[in-house]
């Protein structure tokens, strides 16, 4: 049996117009995938009137609670104490997302009492992956 869990939370959409506008989404992380966060937008909050799924690592998200991270196509940092930035980089443009730092930090909480931070090395089955990787090419 796979163990994943989703929170639900709402983010505010920092738009260059003067107001802000919330969205839902959702968090999730799975043991599976040990390294990696994912959050979903519903095709609301997109241009495209498509979902979007963003996926960057669960060790990112951590140090953006703390300070600035990232220097690709995800970047965090805090934005005064209840809040925190999400930026991210597409070819289509660049959306900045800001999330309640509670629930990122509860978020967190939650994937480390399923896979300790540190030991996500020893849940990856390399041999496995390597073989699709190849199989895939």
């Amino acid at each position: 049996m796979s163990i994943v869990f989703d929170q639900a939370v709402q983010a505010r959409l920092i738009a260059s117009t003067p107001e802000a506008r919330a969205i839902p989404a959702t968090l999730r992380y799975a043991p599976e995938d040990p390294f990696a966060v994912r959050v979903s937008f519903p095709p609301a909050a997109s241009l495209d009137g498509d979902g979007v799924e963003w996926v960057f690592g669960r060790e990112l998200l951590a140090a953006g609670l703390r300070g600035p991270a990232g220097n690709g196509d995800v970047q965090v940092w805090p934005c005064g104490r209840e809040r925190t930035m999400l930026e991210f980089h597409a070819t289509e443009g660049v959306a900045m997302v800001q999330f309640a730092t509670d629930d990122l930090r509860r978020f967190l909480s939650r994937s480390y009492e399923l896979v300790d931070e540190g030991s996500e090395g020893g849940l990856l089955d390399l041999d496995r992956e390597l073989s699709a990787l190849l199989r895939d090419a």
